[in-house]
């Protein structure tokens, strides 16, 4: 069984911790995973390194967070495991989320977790930025956090427009993959369901409009506090090496994988968690 004696180490004041004294090959005790997860909850982000597991184990690793969620409407599956996206990018199939982005917002229900382990690394380059909008909020000054208490904003398909619109002219398989995927309205400001911090919902890869703006004006704002939140003070950056794996609460992060690696290759596997198992019992 995997020891519960784990070691953490956090790496910024925002966001992040790297957990040590784990195997992920072993099943976990309970008092192991609520231990992970509450320094989930703590910091946002957790990096382990030298996991060298099946799909298997990354399975039940998400399941004992919650439910993993089915096929992603973009990106491949691994062969047998339909929960198991597989991100290989190289130089015939250059990376796409070189962006801040949080995971599906454009669903009325965003996932609670990504789980995201790696399977080949390029040499140099590659690595993960993850950010916190719970630091983010509390960083703002009041006089911004009171206007944006009560807003809305509009979600949608975002960058994957790139993926539906490419070689195409008249607009339709745009129009199918919104009528597939939809839109989703979110509050600006959220309160995390465990936690109790609040946190800033929006991204530059999905968020479109703050409802009751003008175009100009929501985008002004918007554009204020993308750069607010992106600020080195809210973030931590992860140096992938061969079978590292990460977790990140998609509530309360926004992450940005570096294109800096072309021609070498990059090769992960990802499990999304849709809900989060423990939130009903705190």
């Amino acid at each position: 069984m995997a020891t519960d004696q784990l070691t953490l180490r956090q790496l910024t004041p925002a966001i992040g911790a790297e957990v040590s004294n784990v195997n992920l090959a072993e099943p976990l005790t309970e008092t192991l995973s609520n231990t992970i997860y509450d320094a989930l909850i703590e910091h946002q982000v957790l990096f382990f390194r030298d996991q060298a597991i099946t799909p298997e184990n990354h399975l039940a690793f998400a399941r004992s967070f919650g439910e993993p969620q089915p096929p992603h409407p973009v990106y491949p599956s691994v062969d047998g495991f339909e929960n198991v996206i597989q991100l290989k990018n190289g130089p015939d199939n250059p990376p796409d989320t070189d962006g801040w982005h949080t995971d599906l917002t454009f669903q009325q229900q965003p996932p609670f977790a990504s789980i995201l382990w790696a399977k080949q690394v390029p040499a140099c380059g590659g690595d993960t930025l993850y950010l916190s909008l719970a630091s983010a909020y509390e960083r703002l000054p009041e006089g911004v956090r009171s206007e944006l208490r009560d807003m809305s904003a509009v979600h949608d398909l975002g960058d994957f427009r790139n993926t539906f619109a490419r070689n195409q002219t008249d607009g339709a398989a745009i129009t199918s993959a919104h009528e597939k995927f939809g839109s989703a309205i979110h509050p600006v400001v959220q309160t995390h369901p465990v936690s109790g911090r609040r946190f800033l919902f929006v991204n530059e890869g999905f968020t479109q409009h703050l409802i009751g703006l003008k175009a100009t004006d929501s985008n002004k704002l918007l554009d204020y506090l993308y750069h607010h939140i992106s600020q080195p003070e809210n973030q931590v950056r992860f140096q992938w090496t061969t079978h590292a794996m990460a977790i990140w609460d998609n509530r309360c992060t926004s992450h940005y994988a570096t294109a800096d690696y072309l021609p070498e290759q990059r090769i992960m596997h990802r499990i999304t968690v849709v809900n989060d198992a423990r939130v009903n019992d705190r």
